[in-house]
């Protein structure tokens, strides 16, 4: 029986490094744009949306999770879920402070 951790060993060519790091730099591009631009509240989703985007970038290629064992995937989704819910639990709370403001 092999092992839940063991996965083929996959090479993979500079030219995907190459293209996940223009996007990277494209994203981060982006980021600096949106900091110029006036969204009101939608000022820290916004950054954080283009900071999942870029995370999920190197997590995926740059850590190889793309081509690694089920495992190995569930465990970064499990990540990926804490993060969410503790983002959302902060975001409530930070909206909620300021009712009277709106």
């Amino acid at each position: 029986m092999s092992e839940p951790t063991h996965h083929a060993h996959v090479i993979v060519s500079p030219k995907v490094y190459a293209v996940i790091f223009g996007a990277l730099l494209l994203f981060t591009g982006i980021t600096v744009g949106a900091s110029y631009l006036e969204l009101g509240v939608f000022n820290a989703v916004v950054a954080l949306a283009i900071a999942v985007i870029k995370a999920v970038l190197v997590v995926l290629f740059f850590m190889h999770v793309r081509y690694s064992s089920k495992l190995t995937m569930l465990t970064v989704g499990a990540g990926f879920f804490t993060f969410l819910v503790l983002i959302t639990m902060t975001m409530t709370d930070y909206i909620s402070r300021a009712w009277g403001l709106w």
